[in-house]
């Protein structure tokens, strides 16, 4: 099945660059990993995800960790923990509905990015739950079509500091500072209503 729709098509033509975008289907397009696609994602902090409701309503979000919290599980699947959050769940929650997703990997630092579609299942019992730190669900991710995008418009940026909300090993990160807002705390749920902490964190949601 061709990568490119009618829409696509259609700017292609007035573009002239049909045969350009057969030839990077045939050249870049993958369905697979390769190891240097698996290692990309081992060192990645972060990643983009698209995600669409029933309707075709669109939502993208970014999503964080340590490097490595994006697990290359064989040369199809990504397993992605999902950490706490402001409990909206628009992006799972639309995988619920419908499973197709896109994922975008992006490195500021040595410029380079790769884009991952799929579909994607999101569980609260996944065999790897007790291995991933602040992991609540599982998103396993089944690739369909891999492949790199030229980097020359990413601007170089240059890493500062981890987050100290990046669940990790043996590590009880903050609590963030918008859960202790008034406008909120009779809207937490049970676990987190209890005195917190430190409450000096700078996450306002």
């Amino acid at each position: 099945m061709t990568a490119y729709h009618d829409g696509m098509r259609e700017l292609q033509d007035v573009r002239e660059t049909r045969a350009l975008a057969d030839r990077l289907e045939k050249v870049t397009m993958r369905t697979a990993f390769t190891d240097e696609d698996q290692a990309f994602i081992r060192r990645c902090r972060m990643f983009f995800i698209a995600t669409a409701d029933p309707a075709g309503q669109p939502d993208c979000s970014y999503k964080g960790g340590l490097p490595g919290f994006v697990q290359v599980i064989d040369q199809n699947t990504l397993a992605i923990p999902d950490y706490d959050g402001n409990g909206q769940y628009r992006s799972w929650g639309n995988v619920l509905a419908n499973p197709k997703i896109g994922l975008l990997f992006i490195d500021f630092e040595s410029p380079k990015r790769l884009r991952v579609n799929g579909t994607a299942v999101v569980s609260k019992d996944d065999a790897l739950l007790g291995t991933l730190p602040g992991a609540v669900f599982v998103i396993r991710v089944t690739a369909q079509r891999i492949f790199p995008n030229c980097p020359r418009y990413i601007h170089k940026m240059q890493m500062v500091e981890d987050s100290v909300y990046a669940p990790r090993p043996e590590y009880t990160p903050p609590v963030p500072a918008w859960k202790t807002f008034d406008v909120f705390k009779d809207a937490l749920p049970a676990r987190d209503r209890a005195p917190a902490s430190d409450k000096t964190g700078a996450d306002k949601t």
